[in-house]
C-alpha cells in the first residue's frame, strides 16, 4: 500500500488488532479466573488474578484496551 487514503476498510479494521488485549472475568472450575482474549475476541490465556493478567499481557508486549 502506497497510499493510507486507500486502505479498505477491512484493512483498516484490523490495523493495530494483534497488539491489542482485553481481559474478562469467567468461571473455571468453579473458582474465578481472568481470561485475556485478542482483540478480535479469540481467548489467548487464563490467569488466576488480574495483576498475573496485566503482567502476561504486558510481558507479551500487547496493549490493554477497555471494552463498555
Amino acid at each position: 500500500m502506497n497510499d493510507i487514503r486507500e486502505i479498505s476498510a477491512a484493512d483498516l479494521q484490523k490495523l493495530g488488532t494483534p497488539k491489542l488485549a482485553y481481559l474478562r472475568q469467567v468461571m473455571m472450575n468453579g473458582e474465578h479466573a481472568i481470561a485475556i482474549h485478542a482483540a478480535d475476541g479469540t481467548p489467548m490465556a487464563i490467569a488466576a488474578n488480574v495483576q498475573l493478567a496485566v503482567e502476561t499481557v504486558m510481558e507479551n508486549e500487547m496493549f490493554l484496551m477497555t471494552v463498555h
